[in-house]
């Protein structure tokens, strides 16, 4: 059992007479985590994988759902972008039945986010749950143990399962993204062609930390730019990857309107392309320490609730600088480099925004991921 960053956050909502979201992928321990913070409390659960579960919530009256709560003090519906019309349902609970605290959670921002943002606008209170942080992990297993483990971090990524099931880790990540991947973000989108989602996600896994041309992309997996956009944009609202946006404001050679995009778990990556060689004999460990420490920094974001916007940098003369974060107005960039070297921003950056910069490499990448 992992502590979770946002739990106590979660816990000061309790009792405000609003709906608790959490949505994350499946496996990243969301039912863990209100289950913890509900322990010992009369909880009514709801399982929406279960038939039964979605007949009875989908359009039930006032009453009907009174009666189904009965004197349970907490309700918590898991998995709710399975059930049809859900918004209205949880309106009604929200609204209707007083003394009664609200859980929902989800797997796809996508469906869920369609079926409850209307109905439950200025009614609920929203998170996102990722893998396991390095904070979190860090804060379990301590400095030493945890700093040992880094290197098969970055090849086996952060899911609860697989730190919990260490010597198992193929079996595990290979079970979560046939189950995950190949049957539930096919079943619940109109995603009709799984080789070409294949085909996508190992395009996409070969180009990390590489700009992405969907151009490209379609002529490579032999589809019409639309599908690319519509698969990439299903499978960043079912929390597999996401995207970093260009940083562009004053340099008319400044790459604009190009984008980046990364998984939120090395370990998913790494299973796409069935590649677990030890990181010291790859030849992608730097795509592997970039991706690890964006989607790090992206949890702290999150958690933490900083607001800050993140991006990349690219001139047309190819100088690059990995990562601008934006916050209260201010930027910082960051360059990734495993083994230690000098930071080498470029001075047309520093020129024209007046930032330095900094090197996050293996010696001090603690700071950065612990925001």
């Amino acid at each position: 059992m992992f502590s979770r960053s946002i739990e106590e956050t979660i816990r000061k909502k309790l009792g405000s007479g609003k709906a608790i979201v959490i949505m994350g992928a499946r496996q990243v321990g969301k039912t863990t985590l209100i289950n913890e913070i509900v322990k010992g409390e009369n909880v009514l659960f709801l399982d929406a994988d279960d038939p039964s579960t979605r007949r009875i919530l989908q359009s039930p009256s006032t009453e009907t759902l009174r009666t189904i709560i009965g004197p349970n003090k907490y309700v918590f519906i898991d998995e709710a972008q399975r059930i049809k019309g859900i918004g209205i349902t949880l309106k009604i609970i929200t609204d209707q039945i007083k003394n009664t605290q609200l859980f929902v959670s989800g797997s796809s921002s996508f469906d869920l986010g369609n079926e409850i943002n209307e109905p439950l606008t200025g009614r609920k209170w929203e998170y996102e749950l990722f893998p396991i942080s390095w904070e979190e992990f860090e804060d379990k297993m301590g400095i030493l143990k945890s700093d040992q483990q880094l290197e098969s971090r970055l090849v086996y990524g952060m899911y609860p399962e697989v730190l919990n099931n260490q010597g198992n880790e193929k079996e595990v990540l290979k079970n979560l993204v046939s189950s995950y991947l190949y049957k539930d973000i096919l079943s619940f989108s109109d995603i009709r062609k799984p080789e070409v989602l294949d085909n996508l996600l190992q395009a996409l896994a070969l180009q990390v930390g590489n700009e992405v041309n969907y151009n490209e992309l379609a002529t490579l997996v032999g589809v019409n730019k639309n599908t690319i956009q519509k698969y990439i944009d299903v499978l960043e609202k079912g929390y597999i990857l996401f995207k970093l946006s260009s940083y562009s404001r004053n340099l008319r050679n400044e790459i604009k309107q190009t984008r980046k995009i990364y998984f939120l778990d090395n370990g998913i990556r790494n299973t796409i392309l069935g590649n677990f060689t030890p990181i010291d004999l790859r030849t992608d460990k730097g795509a592997l320490w970039e991706n690890f420490l964006i989607a790090e920094r992206r949890k702290q974001n999150e958690y933490k609730q900083t607001f800050a916007k993140m991006y990349f940098w690219r001139t047309r003369q190819q100088q690059e600088i990995d990562l601008i974060e934006q916050r209260d107005g201010q930027i910082k960039a960051y360059e990734f480099k495993w083994a230690a070297k000098k930071a080498k921003i470029p001075k047309t950056f520093i020129d024209a925004y007046h930032n330095s910069g900094e090197l996050v490499d293996r010696s001090n990448f603690r700071n950065f991921v612990r925001v």
